[in-house]
């Protein structure tokens, strides 16, 4: 499969310890299989740090996902433990939250979903109202995060 990676920079090498920790999956190199969303996010980045925008394709063997060679944890939807996973990565008053997973997939915490984790985590919105209220959003957009130097060691840029 092909996946992308939106910056501001092209990547010419991947180094995890330029990737900022409390991100929604945690510290990680952040691609995407719809090239587009790459795109905006390279819009993004280049808005909030200048440079260019620039997309980066990766070739990956999806077969790696199930192969129990590297250790994946998959969120198909919004549930409550993709939210407490998100929560922990998020949480800015503890140290980075460090799991031991390979490659996280899973959906994005969005925008829009970032205000929901504000509503919820300052008591506005119970648990139950908050996944409600994610399954309602269109176009979820999904997410993998290359967590290790052993999963990053299985990109091939091209």
């Amino acid at each position: 499969m092909i996946l992308y990676h939106g910056s501001n920079v092209a990547i010419e090498r991947i180094d995890l310890k330029k990737s900022r920790p409390f991100k929604d999956f945690g510290r990680a190199f952040y691609l995407s299989a719809d090239e587009q969303q790459a795109w905006e996010r390279a819009v993004a980045a280049m808005t909030m740090w200048g440079g260019s925008p620039c997309v980066t394709a990766f070739e990956f063997d999806e077969t790696l996902m199930s192969s129990g060679k590297l250790k994946v944890k998959t969120f198909e939807a919004y549930t409550e433990e993709w939210a407490d996973f998100i929560f922990a990565n998020r949480d800015r008053r503890n140290p980075p939250w460090r799991h031991d997973y390979d490659i996280v997939y899973g959906p994005i915490a969005n925008d829009r979903v970032g205000e929901q984790v504000v509503l919820y985590k300052g008591g506005y919105i119970t648990r139950s109202r908050f996944l409600v209220k994610l399954k309602h959003f269109k176009g979820i957009t999904f997410q993998y995060a290359f967590c290790t130097e052993q999963s990053i060691r299985r990109l091939k840029k091209i």
